[in-house]
């Protein structure tokens, strides 16, 4: 050390020098107190998301019984999802139809069995991809519509303006949102079928020169009407997921337009993954109780 300057003491074991040289004795503990919150957070939220899908099932209940369900804003909230969500549909189920019957044909021609092709096209699109497509475009598109609608009113003090007034947001807002989607969810999964096997079927014949009554037998040997009831329960459990996420973020949400884009990526993101687990359940529960057999 030369003459003049003064040595700068270690910083110990578990602290962190900040840019003006004081040291922050904390960080330690704001770390862990952050990753025990996180779970704590996570049970509150669920916690929050059950009670909001109680309160919805009740007034449907309620108000269907008292005949005071608003039937027009469901209405009117059906054809909005619909509008958002229904080019995307076509735009995804086009290209996974043609995916599917390309790589299945690929693998199908080597052990020289080309009229299975609508097999596997009936089992991937009806069993999978067809309520999966459903569930990602409301998980994606209807719940950002969902969550920024709530959203932009939430920031605005709409909603707590409603509340003075004694009008309840959730019977108002969430209730006609929910029950859109509920009714959109079979609609979505009828349109991405035909659209994804028509593909399939148009691939097949014209590049793996499948004929079109093999495809078509093949496709009826193994896609059965009870493929296609559980497609249409899987769409109607992604939509109830996505109803109550997105609807919760929204009405959740503070900090100003930050604040509505954050709660949107929040409601997409844990839609995914909602959507995702209840797929792999309801697939589980259709393998024990309705194997696949050829008709």
């Amino acid at each position: 050390m030369t003459a003049g300057t003064l040595s700068r003491p270690a910083v110990p074991s578990g602290a962190v020098e900040r840019a003006n040289g004081t040291v922050d004795w904390q960080w330690p503990r704001r770390v862990i107190s952050r990753f025990v919150g996180m779970p704590v957070k996570s049970i509150a939220t669920a916690g929050r998301a059950v009670l909001l899908a109680g309160a919805v099932i009740r007034y449907i209940v309620t108000d269907t019984v008292s005949l005071r369900l608003p039937v027009g804003e469901v209405v009117v909230q059906v054809w909005t999802l619909y509008k958002v969500t229904a080019l995307p549909a076509l735009l995804m189920a086009i290209p996974f139809g043609g995916m599917v019957a390309v790589q299945s044909s690929g693998l199908i021609n080597q052990v020289g069995a080309n009229s299975l092709v609508g097999a596997a096209s009936g089992v991937g699109v009806v069993r999978q991809g067809a309520p999966i497509t459903a569930g990602l475009l409301m998980g994606g598109a209807a719940a950002a519509a969902i969550a920024s609608d709530l959203g932009a009113r939430a920031i605005r003090e709409e909603l707590d303006a409603l509340r003075v007034m004694g009008i309840d947001p959730v019977r108002n807002l969430v209730v006609p949102r929910f029950l859109a989607l509920i009714l959109l969810a079979p609609i979505l999964t009828a349109v991405i079928i035909a659209s994804a096997v028509g593909a399939a079927f148009v691939l097949a014949v014209t590049v793996s020169e499948v004929t079109s009554g093999s495809f078509w037998a093949s496709f009826g040997a193994f896609a059965k009407m009870v493929d296609v009831w559980f497609a249409i329960i899987k769409a109607i459990v992604f939509a109830a997921i996505v109803g109550i996420v997105s609807s919760l973020k929204g009405l959740e949400t503070k900090g100003g337009p930050r604040g509505v884009a954050d709660a949107v990526n929040a409601s997409v993101v844990l839609n995914v993954v909602g959507i995702v687990i209840a797929n792999l359940v309801i697939t589980q529960l259709q393998t024990m109780f309705f194997p696949m057999q050829v008709a």
